[in-house]
């Protein structure tokens, strides 16, 4: 670990479900705009239909099937697609609009300000997130996130797990791969990382999909680091 500790420069982060609480917030606020609008719905199983959509559109522009665009514009298209299933095919367009932006606003892990901030005292800490720019500044803003950068998939035209991507993101960082350390909740982001030669730091998330949801196996993969939360992984990074 010292070694690790003192050769990694800089380390690139997932947001969603690794830094904060997609599924929690995006509840919050479809139960919000059911008060407000007298809509009533399994918020729940959207929220969880909805990001399930995201991964689903996601596929398609790697495949070719879908032109490469925005996570805003993406998650608008399954929005729009979702409401029928969920009885809320009567909201309006300024209704639809700001609850597609609730990406934008979700809510930090509870251990993940303290441990950026004291992963910033001595390392470069960046987003690389398929979240487009304007939403990932946007949920900085709101959530008090202290990133030194923030990268994006949107930089490069594609969509993690492109290797383009992590190869990218430590080229715009001026850092060989094994000078970066990738942060993920999610196995298949981390093994993508490593295939290309950055170093990878797993922070299961248990509660992503909520109390009892299901995670993704990790199988045999190995990762540099394991952390309980982005404080233990500070503690072990020596900041």
């Amino acid at each position: 670990m010292h070694s690790l500790a003192t050769s990694v420069r800089a380390l690139t982060f997932d947001v969603f479900g690794t830094v904060v609480d997609w599924r929690r917030s995006v509840i919050a606020e479809g139960q919000a705009l059911g008060a407000r609008t007298g809509l009533q719905a399994d918020w729940a199983a959207l929220a969880d239909a909805w990001r399930k959509g995201y991964f689903a559109s996601m596929a398609k522009v790697a495949r070719g099937e879908l032109a490469w665009d925005t996570i805003d514009a993406l998650h608008r298209q399954v929005l729009d697609h979702l409401l029928p299933r969920f009885g809320l095919q009567s909201l309006g367009e300024a209704d639809r609009a700001h609850f597609n932006t609730v990406w934008h606003r979700l809510a930090p892990w509870p251990d993940t300000v303290d441990g950026l901030t004291r992963l910033k005292q001595r390392l470069t800490i960046t987003t690389l997130s398929n979240g487009n720019l304007s939403l990932l500044v946007a949920m900085a803003k709101h959530g008090g996130l202290p990133w030194d950068a923030v990268l994006t998939a949107e930089l490069f035209g594609r969509f993690k797990p492109d290797p383009a991507v992590y190869l990218g993101a430590a080229r715009l960082l001026g850092l060989a791969p094994e000078q970066v350390l990738m942060v993920a909740a999610h196995p298949f982001d981390l093994v993508a990382a490593q295939k290309v030669g950055l170093k990878t730091a797993y922070i299961p998330r248990p509660e992503e999909y909520g109390p009892g949801g299901p995670m993704e196996a990790v199988g045999d993969a190995v990762f540099d680091i394991v952390a309980t939360d982005l404080v233990d992984l500070a503690r072990q990074l020596g900041a």
